[in-house]
This record gives C-alpha cells, structure tokens and sequence, in this order.
C-alpha cells in the first residue's frame, strides 16, 4: 500500500478542520478507570471560539462515567462519522472553574440549546475542552 499523496493528506485535513469548526455528534472513547478497557460513547460537542468543548445535560445525581474515566486519564479518541471518518487523538481537561463553565453554558444556551438553563448547566453539567493532536479546529 502505497502512503497517501500530500495533496490526499492535505484534503483530509482540510476536511478535518471544516467539521471541527463547526461542532456535531461524534463519538469518544475514553479508558475506563476500572477495566482500563476502551470505552465509547455519541455525545455532542461544541466548537467555541476555536475551542472544542464537550458537555451534556445537567444531572446533580450523580458524575457521568466518561468523566470519571477522564478524570483518571485524560486521554481521548474523538471519532468524526458524519461525512468523514476519523480518529482523532487527544486529551481532555475537565472545565471546573465557576466563570468558565458559565461562560460556556451561556454560548451553548445563545448558540446552540435555547431551552437549557444557564445555572443548572453552570453547576450540574460535564464540561471538557479536548486538544488534539496536530488538527486546529
């Protein structure tokens, strides 16, 4: 199998950054803390300002398990599966600071899901930014 042609390369990455710029369904996979066995998930993820931020519905009952997983390793594969597929690695931070996770409950309420609370998602919601390897979004 002959490597891909720099202009195939280059296309794909264009490719890459056009729908990372724009958010959408993808799915991750996280290690998990107890198995340490690879585990995937659809989730939604938001492109704010060139940042790619994950989050979910607010639930004060209890911590999601991909959270849990990437508070034991941050290290994430985000798959692109609309038009493209793609395995992109990366890692996470968990967003726990006050102001920044309002600041970004406001964008998604403004931007993207008009009907969620702002205060619920600022306390109860999972927040990460994830950065990957070699694509900008």
């Amino acid at each position: 199998m002959q490597p891909p042609r720099l202009t195939e390369t280059t296309a794909r990455d264009d490719a890459i950054r056009r729908l990372l710029s724009r958010g959408g369904l993808i799915d991750i996979t996280t290690t998990g803390r107890r198995t340490g066995k690879p585990r995937r998930l659809e989730i939604v993820f938001h492109n704010i300002d060139g940042r790619i931020v994950i989050t979910g519905t607010p639930r004060a009952d209890r911590t999601r398990a991909w959270l849990l997983n990437l508070a034991t390793d941050p290290h994430i594969t985000v798959h692109l599966k609309s038009t493209l597929d793609a395995d992109l690695p990366g890692t996470a931070r968990i967003i726990t600071d006050a102001a920044e996770r309002r600041g970004i409950a406001e964008w998604i309420v403004r931007h993207a899901w008009p009907r969620m609370d702002v205060e619920a998602m600022t306390a109860h919601s999972p927040m990460i930014e994830v950065t990957l390897q070699d694509h900008e979004a």
